[in-house]
């Protein structure tokens, strides 16, 4: 029995010690499981941390280092012979990688289109636009254009291909081939240029697609050389761009609105200009504007431009709309959107009553672009057409580079700073002055520090209260980079000081001179309502409106004209756009009904009181002399007479040609005479002359006097 027992506690320790064996060595793999575990874990925590700090960081130096492309080495004109290769090449800087893309002619070259003839490299910042076996069509403007989400720049060059004469093939005496260019020695300097068919007054809306069209003969028509067609708005030459394209050629020339807006209202002509002379034709285009999204919310601003751009702000300037039927405007918000995005951002939290507001909150070397929306008590209206783009870097540091000659023609470009030595803390700024003032803000402007050093240069701008001796830093939170600053938040009617101190690494300088006192108010003034207004009759459509301009019209931006039907008071926007000049011929008038007129003058303020109203006036064509005949020709000559021709006036001064007075005069004499007014006695005599026609208001202005005509018989012929 004791045996047994024996053999049974001999195994029940047993037991106990392999359970307490294997007990450890599980408890041994879990801790050591465990310590795997948090081993894993703690390094994926490490490597999202190090993921999350070094994401940061690319972010911050990609920041640091984005830029809008900058051309370092420009494109280089190249003359060859035909059967040669060009190479054009350039370099360009930017963050990131700017894409480039070549245009031939302002067409994009993509060389699948001709496989063999261009070939397109990009390595290491340098693009290489390879022409191969160059023929004379490849003559043509190349530009390369860079591009990134920061903005644009392009360079262009010129590549001319020449023939080799003995390339060409014989053709007979007086024979042309097409295909070879004009010689030299063969220019007509004078076209004949006849408008078949012409783009009259016209009405578009904001948004539409519009074309202006002129059908023209033009003889000697020559494929290879022919005038030069030019478009103008209110005298200043229309370039294609992304809301204009032109097109001449086929005995058509036209101007093509993709996206009509009120800044393309006014006189356009169309000219065309040779070595002879200039064509040309003129007419208005009116532009009204759009619906509104907001039942009796105002139109859209017009005419936003950029000024005093720099790495810190953007001046943004616009013109006001016309509001005749929709209550005023009190105010302006300014959008801004970054060149490469879509996504606009407003600049300021409260309407800006004034045509002008300085944006702040850019990265420097970024590109942008602005736009423009009017708020009255209805609502907010559609935005303006968007600014061109401009970036917001520092004109100033363009200035501080200096060109070193050395021997020969080398030369190196350094900064000024590099030849001023060390230069620890810096010098307080100079000349420090507000360069521009209004109710909300004032700009200051100021000379850096001579010598400034080497060390990147910032300043703090402090201001004061006159009378108060206590100064405020404005910009404690981020220093200034630029020489000028636009200071807000000043109490209207409360005259300040400022003075500026300049900083760098070592520290921050002396404040500069103390300013005169500044008062923050508007330089100008709402202008005063314009004078004494006249309409006098023109044609069955229109009335031509002149006024007396207003007394102060130094900073005006125009003038806008409204019309309404005697005793009706409806009035109605006689243009969309404000004219700079106090004559305007109104277009689009009901003929036979009475109508009355009245003006008011825009500047960067507001609007002027309407004039007073002008005297009802029917509308009908007004009757004016005829203007002269032309093309006056010697059709035949036989001793005894002969017989001339000439032209119809191209203005008939709204009524039937009657006839024509002929005069004539002795080539040496300058005395004018009726032709029958006298006997001629004798068989020869040398005449000139010329032609009035008249009308029944008058007569005309005479024609150009023809070329010496010599009266004598034709050979053959019996006197």
């Amino acid at each position: 029995m004791r045996v047994q027992e024996q053999k049974s506690q001999h195994w029940s320790e047993q037991r106990r010690i392999r359970f307490v064996t294997s007990l450890s060595a599980l408890e041994e793999e879990m801790r050591t499981a465990r310590l795997l575990a948090r081993e894993q874990l703690d390094r994926i925590a490490i490597q999202r941390m190090v993921e999350e700090k070094m994401a940061l960081e690319r972010y911050t130096v990609e920041e640091t280092i984005s830029r809008a492309p900058e051309i370092l080495v420009r494109l280089r004109s190249h003359t060859v012979w035909e059967k040669m290769s060009v190479r054009l090449y350039f370099t360009v800087q930017g963050f990131p990688t700017p894409v480039v893309q070549w245009y031939k002619n302002e067409e994009l070259i993509t060389p699948a289109s001709e496989p063999g003839k261009y070939t397109i490299e990009s390595k290491y910042g340098v693009h290489v636009l390879d022409i191969n076996r160059a023929h004379y069509d490849d003559t043509a403007t190349y530009t390369a254009v860079a591009t990134n989400v920061h903005g644009q720049a392009s360079t262009s060059a010129a590549v001319v291909v020449r023939r080799f004469r003995g390339d060409e093939e014989p053709y007979p005496a007086g024979v042309l081939p097409i295909t070879l260019p004009m010689p030299l020695d063969i220019c007509f300097s004078h076209f004949d240029v006849q408008f078949l068919e012409r783009f009259g007054v016209t009405f578009g809306v904001e948004g539409e697609t519009l074309t202006l069209r002129c059908d023209l003969l033009i003889t000697p028509e020559l494929n290879r050389l022919r005038p030069r067609a030019e478009w103008y708005r209110d005298d200043v030459l229309v370039k294609d761009s992304k809301w204009t394209k032109t097109f001449f050629g086929d005995g058509r020339a036209a101007l093509s609105f993709t996206h009509l807006n009120k800044d393309d209202e006014g006189l356009y002509t169309l000219r065309l200009v040779s070595k002879g002379g200039v064509s040309e034709y003129s007419a208005f285009l009116f532009v009204r504007d759009a619906d509104a999204l907001v039942m009796g919310a105002p139109g859209a601003p017009m005419d936003v431009k950029c000024y005093d751009a720099n790495r810190d702000y953007v001046i943004v300037t616009w013109k006001p709309p016309n509001t005749t039927h929709e209550a005023p405007v009190i105010g302006y918000f300014v959008d801004r959107c970054e060149v490469g995005t879509e996504n606009w951002v407003q600049c300021n939290d409260a309407p800006v009553k004034i045509c002008k507001y300085p944006v702040t909150g850019l990265f420097e070397g970024r590109s942008y672009t602005f736009r423009v929306r009017a708020v009255n008590q209805a609502g907010i209206s559609r935005p303006s057409r968007i600014s061109e783009a401009v970036a917001a870097l520092d004109p100033v540091d363009l200035e501080r580079l200096q060109t070193i000659h050395l021997e020969g023609d080398k030369q190196i470009v350094i900064y000024q700073d590099d030849l001023e030595g060390d230069v620890k803390i810096p010098g307080p700024p100079t000349n420090v002055h507000a360069s521009e003032t209004s109710k909300t803000y004032v700009v200051l402007s100021w000379d850096p520090p001579v010598p400034r050093g080497k060390e990147p240069l910032s300043y703090f701008i402090e201001k004061s209260v006159v009378g108060s001796g206590s100064w405020q830093r404005v910009n404690a939170q981020v220093a200034v980079r630029s020489p000028r600053y636009a200071v807000f938040d000043l109490a209207e009617g409360k005259s300040y000081v400022f003075r500026v101190l300049s900083a760098n690494k070592h520290g921050i300088s002396d404040p500069s001179e103390i300013t005169p006192p500044i008062q923050a108010q508007e330089a100008i003034v709402v202008p005063s309502a314009p004078g004494r207004i006249v309409a006098t009759r023109n044609t069955k459509t229109s009335v031509v409106v002149q006024w007396d301009k207003p007394k102060h019209e130094e900073d005006l931006f125009g003038y806008y004209i409204d019309c309404s039907v005697a005793g009706s008071n409806h009035w109605e926007p006689c243009n969309h756009k404000p004219i700079g000049y106090n004559r305007f011929a109104v277009h689009g008038l009901a003929t036979g009904e009475k109508y009355v007129f009245r003006v008011k003058a825009a500047n960067a303020v507001g609007m002027s009181e309407n004039s007073q109203e002008s005297e009802p006036i029917t509308v009908q064509a007004a009757l004016t002399c005829p203007s002269f005949p032309y093309g006056l020709t010697l059709l035949n000559c036989d001793g005894h007479s002969m017989t001339i021709g000439w032209k119809l006036p191209r203005f008939s001064g709204g009524s039937n040609i009657l006839g024509y007075y002929i005069d004539k005069r002795e080539l040496h004499h300058h005395n004018w005479h009726e032709v029958n007014s006298s006997l001629i006695k004798e068989r020869i005599y040398t005449y000139v002359f010329r032609i009035r026609p008249v009308n029944d208001a008058g007569v005309g202005k005479p024609s150009d006097v023809s070329e010496a005509v010599l009266v004598q018989a034709r050979p053959g012929t019996k006197t």
